[in-house]
């Protein structure tokens, strides 16, 4: 099956050629058809597949009669509404959108947190038919009341699984309640749970068409995976540097579960000497996308990341993944490692783990279905130099340093005189006064003398002069 079989655009077709697409994958053969039918469709690929140009290519198509070059904002209401739970796979949607319709007169922009928003209400009020956004900063330009999505006819939702999780739920449905009841709706991700599959259905009409063109939730073939056994939690960062350096890693991805974390490993890789930075959530909008180009320019060698970067970063040609930590959830280790291997190249995915990770290790085999091989992994530290006795710095040369006998002498506590007598100044030894009794539960020493309290005026003492 070829691109021109499915009666796309010669427009379409022009972009397609310029990408260096010469054939459909499975997940695009079997769903581009299907949408563009306007059925309703949920699809399931392993990632790296084309699934983002399995939906929009149909959109574009079936958007092709509205297009126009009008200047008249009314000319160009939001037709398609695309979701993605992070804004980097909603800036990552964006650009292959605007790639596809290089040559369409179809408007397209994309609004998500961690910005200033005036320039999003700058485009979203110029006018435009696809609009790709992340939930939240959606709902603030839906309060400021700069887009309108009462003309919306397609719905997707991408990476699904994770749109329609508790947390992403509330926001979605305030999103679905504004959107007309007669529209199109696609829901597309690698992974599907039993759960998540029913609470998807009551976003669909009640017979949608269900693509898999894999096992379920299963990971890529052509990515090698193996799991390294360290023998404590902090032998961790040694064992990075270790990867990096013995296998000639110039690109690698690794995955840790903390933002503290990730920040952590990054300025301990830096001290190695390795080309690191992080990427998470507390980081900036601009900072990560900075971050993010860097590293496709190969001036950071690896990039350290929560799984805010799991799911839609696609690097060309990623050799390798390591998880530093193993994720909590198994499905967020098929899109971990699904980074690596896109588009039919080879990968590896190198996991790191510690015997109190075991169970984590065993809900991703149980839901790959199958066994990750272990190998031991010692990685050759750098010997910790003994700590020397601190030595006494000496003078410098034909200078003299004046010495104090009492200060070099050694302390040597005197012996108490069992006649209560204390040593004159000359020398000799004097009568002491005999001790005082003591006062307030403690004794005055000998030859001292509390001097009187003055009594206050209330109390019948005398005035101060």
């Amino acid at each position: 099956m070829s691109f021109e079989s499915f009666g796309l655009h010669p427009d379409l077709m022009r972009a397609i050629a310029e990408a260096g697409y010469t054939s459909p994958t499975p997940i695009q053969s079997q769903a581009i058809p299907v949408v563009i039918e306007g059925k309703d469709v949920m699809g399931a690929a392993q990632t790296g597949t084309g699934k983002t140009a399995a939906f929009t290519l149909p959109i574009l198509q079936r958007l092709m009669p509205h297009a126009n070059s009008s200047a008249s904002p009314a000319r160009h209401p939001v037709r398609a509404l695309i979701l993605a739970p992070t804004r980097e796979l909603a800036d990552q949607i964006s650009q292959n959108v605007t790639q596809y319709a290089r040559y369409v007169p179809l408007r397209s922009t994309v609004v998500f947190g961690g910005v200033d928003m005036n320039p999003q209400t700058a485009a979203l009020r110029s006018g435009i038919e696809i609009l790709i956004a992340t939930p939240g900063r959606l709902l603030d330009h839906v309060q400021q009341k700069t887009v309108s999505l009462s003309s919306v006819s397609v719905l997707v939702l991408d990476e699904a699984d994770r749109m329609l999780d508790m947390g992403f739920l509330p926001d979605l449905q305030r999103i679905v309640n504004l959107l007309p009841k007669a529209r199109q709706s696609l829901l597309f991700s690698a992974t599907f749970s039993p759960e998540i599959r029913k609470l998807a259905k009551t976003f669909l009409d009640d017979h949608p068409v269900v693509i898999e063109v894999a096992a379920r939730n299963a990971a890529a073939e052509n990515v090698s995976q193996v799991v390294y056994v360290v023998d404590r939690a902090e032998s961790k960062r040694a064992a990075v540097a270790h990867l990096v350096r013995s296998q000639g890693l110039r690109q690698v991805i690794v995955f840790t579960n903390t933002k503290i974390g990730a920040s952590r490993l990054a300025r301990e890789l830096q001290r190695e000497g390795i080309p690191a930075d992080a990427i998470h959530g507390d980081k900036s909008q601009p900072e990560r996308l900075a971050t993010l180009e860097r590293f496709k320019k190969g001036e950071v060698e690896v990039m350290v990341a929560t799984d805010v970067a799991a799911r839609g970063l696609d690097i060309a040609e990623l050799p390798a993944v390591i998880n530093f930590d193993l994720p909590y959830s198994p499905e967020d280790y098929v899109h971990r490692i699904g980074r690596t291997g896109r588009a039919g190249a080879s990968g590896q995915a190198m996991s790191l783990m510690v015997a109190e990770d075991q169970r984590l290790l065993s809900e991703i085999e149980k839901m790959l279905r199958r066994s990750i091989p272990k190998e031991s992994l010692r990685p050759q530290r750098e010997p910790v130099r003994a700590k020397s006795a601190p030595q006494e710095k000496s003078a410098p040369q034909g200078k003299s340093v004046p010495q104090d006998p009492i200060f070099s002498q050694p302390y040597q506590p005197k012996a108490a005189d069992p006649a209560g007598l204390a040593p004159s100044a000359a020398g000799s030894t004097a009568s002491a006064a005999p001790a005082k009794p003591a006062v307030s539960g403690r004794a005055l020493p000998s030859g001292i003398r509390r001097a009187p309290r003055t009594v206050p005026a209330l109390l019948g003492g005398k005035q101060k002069a």
